[in-house]
């Protein structure tokens, strides 16, 4: 928080003795945010359309994926195909929400690196449902599925650096992806005529 030089002492000129102490320069917060609010409202909604279109693009593919779901053997912890909606759409809220948080902090040019790993992160999220649903590839889908988690991890690592709130909304998706992969695999091996 910055406080206003008049009120905050490390801002005044200190005697000791015969000699003026200059405080040192007052940094700002690491997650001090310098973009105008208009600005801001306008990159939350750009990190939503990015995550929401990518999800409609992996959604294309799984156009008949409650159907194809339902033929496939299953373990019995599999949950229903029913589940896979709603968990997905909060997961991108979340994952757009904790982008925008890391943008906002200084743009694209102050967080590169966390943010060219969010956008990867998300091809393979899309890739994964054309891998798996559209051309039934179980090997290349669990070999997605397995990059998709390490890439997620690395966001996660690189969102925490510059804002911790962006890292920690995260964690669901790395739960999901991890379940999800164990899934992946699992019926991978149930079905190795379909998804051979």
């Amino acid at each position: 928080m910055l406080l206003s030089p008049l009120r905050n002492s490390a801002y005044r000129r200190q005697q000791v003795g015969k000699i003026t102490v200059r405080p040192k320069a007052i940094r700002l917060r690491k997650n001090h945010v310098n973009l105008p609010k208009c600005k801001q409202w306008i990159g939350l909604a750009g990190w939503l359309a990015i995550s929401f279109v990518v999800a409609a693009i992996g959604s294309a593919a799984s156009i008949q994926a409650e159907g194809f779901y339902s033929e496939l053997v299953r373990p019995a912890w599999a949950p229903p195909a029913s589940v896979f909606g709603p968990v997905w759409t909060a997961l991108y809220a979340l994952m757009a929400i904790a982008a925008w948080l890391v943008w906002r902090v200084g743009g694209f040019s102050a967080a590169r690196t966390a943010l060219f790993l969010y956008l990867f992160q998300l091809l393979l999220n899309a890739v994964w449902s054309w891998l798996f649903f559209a051309w039934q590839l179980g090997a290349a889908s669990f070999v997605d599925i397995v990059l998709l988690w390490v890439f997620v991890a690395a966001t996660i690592v690189a969102f925490w650096r510059v804002r911790h709130l962006a890292a920690v909304l995260l964690l669901p998706y790395l739960l999901w992806v991890s379940f999800a992969s164990v899934l992946n695999y699992s019926i991978w091996q149930l079905n190795p005529q379909i998804l051979g």
